[in-house]
């Protein structure tokens, strides 16, 4: 709360003392916008004085301003007017530079076509500054400053003509009016609402100005006959009623208008008048009588004195027309509630001791204390940016500058490492020192808001383990050691890489195969890249003997100039191995396709080879279509024949099994294989990312069982599917 200059002893006289303390030292000067310094300064202090401020609030005005003309501003200004005026010009001042910094560097970015630090949009960084704001407002008077602040920037441009810097008007319509409306301060937020308005809209703003003065005499004529006969009227009916015009503010009239796609002549409060009276009965007996002297528009009602806006506003609105059919606003309010619609928290300080009831139901008796409630709407309004609901900025968020000027959210408590990681993950890593404010410190120093943070980073490197340990303090910020986390297990998965790395290529060596090239060997086996095999590799979660598989020379296709049908001998005619016949040909060499691996009873189909006598594949083998396809004339019938012995009864054929990789899972389907006395002749298994890839060979005498066996595969824990290939 801000005290009267009256309770602070020894601060007599102390908005005459401030000035004249200021005024050498800011009467030649200029501010960044062009602006006299001690012209502002006292512009500052009259918009403090007509919101009910008190002198020593005025009187900071001026000491605010002098703190960048000073060489050790805390100790002058604690010397000559004592520690609470030394931190309120600190802070202020600060939270100017922090503005003014975001501002240039939002400027520079855009002029640069580049994004600004930390890849923050424009928004996001309005954004911060908003925080950045509610951040400072754990003293009000900062808050109190600054919008008396920006106001009066704001009017010096419209006086001046001169061209209002980037982002300066979008800042202070999207943060200090919004501000200025939670605080209450309605005076403040209309006319820092339409100022801003005008610079950034401003044809749009001469569009409407121009509409409102049309026929400006006539209607303003009419309003005053108007607010003449209700107050008379008013007060024939016993009540003290003060009836006023109210005036019209450009930027609400656009904000209706787009937002409920009106025209002109259908906002309403383009005519509109308040009636102030003397209790909260009287505020109900008026809205009584005007409605029945005019004609109500029931849907345009709103009581804001039973269910107070979240700012305490408190009022009842009405929408009429009069026998011409005009549409008229009228607001009805006590004089309290008015005080408080125009003047906000001020209003508060004016009746601090007056014993009357706040905005809201709050009590302002003696005990009240009215930092505490704005705190309250200062809350709200960060919860409502946030969305957050627990505690917000005030306790657990504070906003550091970059060198460049970026604000930069943390942690309450964060340190320097903190603030690297947030700003890049490779600059947090490679940390090594932090200067805050131009100062040394140690890296596990706690920062604070508005702090400017710079670190120093070696070339190559990484972060401590010392970093993890949170009885050191080095980071707070879950981001920042998930980061450090990770780059440990980074490290530790490199360390595996290379113990995969070197085992492939001993075996690469080993087989003569030094050639292949890496990732394409990965790709066969059904990796992303070679790495990726290294680490199964390296984690002896892969076998070697996979990638020897692969390496094998394959089966050379046979050649057009191979020798045509090589003749058994007629005591084998019409049975060959594995008890295969081809029909109408006597004595033909057969074998196997190893592609398909065909077993009885599966439908099959011969493949007159050169050189090799009949290939005998599944009827649906793919590379029997592509043979089929390129030389039709080839093919000829075989069937299956009787074995001639126990040991060509039984065929070898690939069971493909996709399986969630557990402990356990080779050992359970090699006896679902045994307990159907099917002997396993070959396994090939690989596990990718929690999924194991499985190839058993196994040796048949009926593929018809094969369908049974699977389905038990396939109930076993994990397995996704199980089949023949």
């Amino acid at each position: 709360m801000v005290a009267t200059a009256q309770g602070l002893p020894g601060q007599e006289q102390a908005l005459a003392r401030a000035r004249a303390f200021a005024e050498p030292l800011l009467a030649q000067e200029t501010l960044d916008t062009g602006e006299n310094t001690l012209a502002h300064a006292d512009a500052v202090a009259a918009i403090l004085k007509s919101i009910g401020s008190s002198e020593s609030m005025q009187a900071a005005s001026y000491l605010v301003y002098a703190c960048d003309h000073l060489n050790k501003p805390q100790e002058v200004i604690a010397k000559a007017f004592g520690d609470s005026y030394a931190a309120l010009a600190l802070e202020t001042t600060k939270l100017v530079h922090v503005q003014r910094h975001a501002r240039q560097t939002q400027v520079a970015s855009a002029r640069a076509a580049t994004a600004i630090p930390m890849a923050q949009t424009a928004a996001a960084q309005t954004e911060n500054v908003r925080k950045m704001l509610l951040a400072f407002s754990r003293d009000l008077r900062v808050v109190m400053l600054r919008l008396a602040s920006r106001l009066q920037t704001l009017r010096h441009f419209a006086a001046s003509k001169l061209p209002v810097p980037p982002g300066l008007a979008a800042e202070a319509l999207n943060v200090f009016a919004p501000l200025a409306n939670r605080l209450g301060i309605r005076e403040i937020k209309w006319e820092m609402e339409d100022l801003a308005f005008r610079f950034l809209e401003p044809e749009t703003y001469r569009q409407v100005a121009k509409l409102l003065d049309e026929k400006r005499s006539e209607r303003e004529a009419h309003v005053e006959r108007l607010r003449a006969r209700l107050e008379a009227e008013l007060r024939a009916q016993g009540m003290a009623a003060k009836v006023l015009g109210r005036p019209k503010h450009i930027y609400s009239i656009v904000k209706k208008m787009r937002g409920k796609s009106l025209g002109f002549e259908q906002v309403y409060d383009i005519r509109a008048l308040r009636i102030v009276v003397e209790s909260i009965p009287d505020c109900y007996a008026a809205l009584s009588w005007v409605h029945s002297q005019f004609t109500p528009l029931p849907e345009e009602f709103d009581d804001y004195i039973a269910r107070p806006k979240i700012n305490g506003y408190q009022s009842l609105h009405t929408i009429v027309r009069d026998k011409t059919g005009q549409p008229i606003e009228i607001q009805i309010r006590t004089r309290a509630m008015d005080d408080h619609a125009e003047l906000g928290v001020a209003a508060h300080w004016a009746y601090k001791e007056a014993g009357a009831k706040g905005y809201a139901g709050v009590s302002a008796s003696g005990a009240y204390d009215a930092k505490i409630a704005v705190l309250r709407q200062l809350l709200a309004w960060e919860r409502e940016l946030s969305g957050a609901q627990g505690q917000g900025v005030f306790e657990d968020r504070i906003y550091v500058l970059t060198p460049d000027a970026a604000i930069v959210e943390l942690p309450q408590g964060a340190t320097a490492i903190d603030f690297a990681y947030s700003v890049h993950t490779n600059l947090g890593h490679r940390c090594r020192g932090a200067r805050v404010d131009s100062v040394m410190v140690p890296l596990n120093t706690q920062l604070k808001n508005g702090q400017t943070v710079e670190v120093t980073v070696v070339r190559e490197g990484g972060p401590s383990r010392d970093w993890l340990n949170p009885e050191l303090g080095y980071l707070v910020s879950p981001r920042a050691r998930s980061k450090v986390r990770a780059w440990f297990n980074a490290l530790a998965t490199d360390e595996t890489v290379a113990k995969g790395r070197e085992a492939v290529e001993k075996l690469l060596q080993r087989l003569g195969k030094t050639a292949v090239k890496l990732d394409d060997l990965a790709a066969q086996l059904g990796f992303n890249s070679a790495d990726d095999l290294f680490e199964v590799v390296g984690k002896d979660e892969f076998s070697l003997r996979n990638i020897e598989t692969v390496l094998r020379p394959p089966e050379p296709l046979p050649t057009e100039d191979e020798q045509l049908l090589l003749r058994k001998p007629r005591s084998q005619a019409n049975t060959a191995k594995g008890g295969l016949l081809v029909v109408g040909v006597d004595s033909l060499m057969t074998q196997l396709a190893k592609c398909c691996k065909p077993a009885p009873p599966d439908a099959i189909c011969g493949f007159v080879t050169r050189g090799k006598g009949v290939s005998v594949h599944r009827a649906d083998c793919s590379n029997l279509r592509e043979m089929v396809a390129k030389n039709g004339e080839r093919v000829i019938e075989v069937e299956w024949g009787q074995a001639q012995s126990v040991d060509a009864a039984v065929y070898p054929v690939d069971i493909a099994i996709e399986a969630a990789d557990r402990q356990g899972l080779l050992r359970d389907i090699s006896e679902v294989f045994t307990k159907e006395k099917m002997n396993v002749i070959g396994v090939q298994t690989q596990s990718i990312k929690g999924t194991a890839w499985m190839t058993f060979t196994i040796e048949v005498a009926d593929a018809g069982r094969l369908t049974k066996v699977l389905a038990v595969v396939a109930e076993l824990k994990g397995v996704r599917s199980a089949r023949r290939r």
